[in-house]
């Protein structure tokens, strides 16, 4: 018998004789040897000893059980290997994917892997890189196996994965920190736009919840943030169906209830994403897939009690990927959700955070007009938000804006009050969508008064604004009584003017509303129950409708009974609705029959 057959026999043996003592040690023996040599310079034993780690795939039973044999003799071995005589050997363990191989097989890897990992620190980038890259499920998975199989496949292994993650980060505690870097240099390019992508943003986020992610879940977030905003912004402006500009935004939103083809359950029409293009579809699918795990993920951090502390980071997420990126179109509904989630909590600090940094004079220009865009849209369209805190964040904006009239010079040219004007625009929306709460309340009333005198500064406001937002606000302004001399205000067939495009500058910051409906499917289905929608608005000249009067509602209160027999009444929501946190609703607020669901197609001008 040659040497070669000798080591294949004896590690093979090892099986046959299960807990037999002898057959254990010359497996042992024989393994020994072969690494021993490699060393002294002889290769064949050695060489033989490598070629068992290529099990090919479809081998039989001998094959499956000599490579598990020797796997468990390696993980005995380990004070044999050498980094540099044994190369071959630990490049073939670290190629070893979970996928090719059977349970017993896997586990046996995954022993062996998380030894190597805790015996030197020589191999522990090496180990997380290794079972980092099983996250990624092969090709021949979903093209070979049928579906159940590859279901069956994945259960197998992921599980494994992340249990041997957790394992190497109890015995090192340096392997988290090692990790971050691998995590974001594993993710998928953005050019891979298939099931890849969506496992592994799933697998980061299963990490995040984990206790590694108190180490990396800040990183974790970040990449995920960074993917979708890149997929966010492949769907290009031309990818949605768009209207003449000059039409007002809030006609537009109504309209398109009326024209749109809509089956029951539909949360926006048909044909609100543009399927011209193949790979458009594909992307918008692809984000849809992603934003649902990651509200899931939410979900998740909310029922642990741990969703505050993950705000904080979305948060700085949101700052660095989203914020200043105008074009964004549904990245941004993640804190929109979080939110809606926790609206006492998470809901408070996104406005105050927004407020915060549209009042810093620290910040650049267009990241403090960002920043008050995005806080007009999200108090317009939170219906978890009570006209109290709504009437609280306006009277800061109208008290800034006041500041900034008594001290400005006469220079009135639009361009150099971007950020003044940004300030005006966004309390006109907002008083578009709430004036009618905010005026049934008269403390609320007085803390808005000043906008009077804002609206008749020599800056002109009115006149430089967006005409849309301009003319709902007067017309709402006028049939409530807002202001003593109305009429000073009444502006009939208004159009963007020279004055109006000066102050949006060059990208248009003046129409960019962020938290316009949503027109991914499902994740709307989790954004619907939670949005104010235009048709839902009580405005200020409803005739037809009773101007009812509510208590005040308090963010962290409770409804009374009345209220709570009211949203009895509303509209069945799906199961991934039920599970959100919802806040009780004011009166204009509860006619959700007559939700029509449809997106505004206003869009910024190239």
């Amino acid at each position: 018998m040659g040497e070669e057959e000798d080591v294949s026999s004896v590690v093979a043996s090892s099986i046959t004789m299960d807990s037999d003592e002898l057959g254990d040690r010359e497996s042992v023996y024989a393994v020994r040897d072969a690494l021993e040599s490699a060393q002294n310079g002889d290769s064949d034993l050695y060489a033989q000893l490598v070629g068992i780690m290529y099990l090919k795939e479809n081998s039989d039973f001998d094959k499956v059980a000599q490579l598990e044999s020797l796997l468990k003799v390696l993980q005995g071995s380990l004070s044999c290997i050498d980094v540099v005589h044994h190369r071959d050997l630990l490049s073939s363990i670290f190629r070893m994917s979970l996928w090719d191989h059977t349970p017993s097989v896997m586990d046996a890897l995954v022993d062996l892997v998380v030894s190597l990992a805790a015996t030197s620190g020589k191999f522990l980038d090496h180990c997380l890189n290794m079972l980092i890259s099983n996250f990624l499920q092969p090709s021949f998975v979903m093209h070979k196996l049928s579906q159940p199989r590859a279901l069956a496949k994945k259960q197998e292994v992921l599980p494994r994965v992340h249990a041997a993650l957790q394992q190497i980060s109890y015995l090192v505690p340096l392997a988290p920190s090692k990790l971050a870097p691998i995590l974001a240099q594993k993710m998928p390019k953005i050019h891979v736009k298939d099931h890849l992508v969506v496992t592994y943003v799933d697998n980061l986020l299963k990490l995040e919840n984990s206790s590694i992610g108190k180490v990396v879940g800040s990183v974790i977030l970040r990449v995920v943030m960074d993917r979708l905003r890149d997929l966010d912004l492949e769907i290009g402006w031309d990818d949605i169906l768009q209207e003449d500009s000059n039409r007002g935004m809030f006609d537009m939103e109504l309209e398109d209830a009326v024209e749109g083809a809509m089956d029951e359950g539909d949360e926006f029409p048909v044909g609100s994403l543009n399927q011209n293009t193949s790979d458009g579809n594909v992307v918008s699918e692809l984000l849809d897939k992603l934003m649902v795990l990651s509200f899931e993920h939410l979900e998740s951090c909310q029922n642990s009690g741990r969703l505050d502390e993950v705000f904080e980071i979305l948060f700085e997420s949101f700052e660095s990927y989203i914020l200043n990126t105008y074009k964004s179109k549904f990245s941004q509904f993640l804190m929109f959700y979080a939110c809606s989630l926790a609206p006492e909590t998470c809901g408070v600090k996104f406005a105050n955070k927004l407020l915060d940094i549209y009042l810093s004079s620290n910040k650049p220009r267009v990241t403090r007009m960002s920043a008050v865009a995005y806080l007009a849209s999200y108090l317009s369209r939170g219906k978890f938000l009570p006209a109290s805190f709504v009437a609280t964040m306006l009277k800061r904006l109208v008290d800034e804006c006041e500041d900034y009239c008594r001290t400005c010079n006469d220079d009135v040219r639009p361009e150099t009050h971007q950020v003044f004007y940004s300030g005006c625009q966004a309390i006109l929306y907002v008083l578009c969508f709430r004036m009618r709460s905010i005026l049934n309340v008269p403390c609320f009333e007085l803390q808005i008064t000043p906008l009077e005198s804002i609206l008749s500064h020599k800056l002109n406001p009115l006149m430089v604004c967006l005409p849309s937002v301009v003319s709902e606000f007067l017309k709402q302004a006028k049939a409530s009584g807002l202001f003593i001399v109305s009429e000073a205000f009444v502006f009939d067939d208004l159009l963007e003017s020279e004055l109006s495009r000066a102050f949006g500058g060059y990208e248009r910051l003046d129409t960019f509303f962020p938290f316009d409906p949503c027109l991914l499917k499902i994740s709307n289905s989790f954004i619907s129950r939670n949005f104010m929608y235009w048709s839902m608005v009580k405005t200020t000249y409803d005739e037809d409708e009773e101007d009812e009067m509510c208590p005040e509602v308090i963010v962290n209160g409770d409804a009374d009974s009345e209220e709570d027999s009211d949203d009895d009444d509303d509209v069945d929501v799906d199961s991934e609705v039920n599970k959100m946190s919802m806040t009780p609703k004011h009166s204009f607020m509860l006619e959700t029959e007559t939700l029509l669901k449809m997106p505004s197609r206003i869009r910024p001008i190239h």
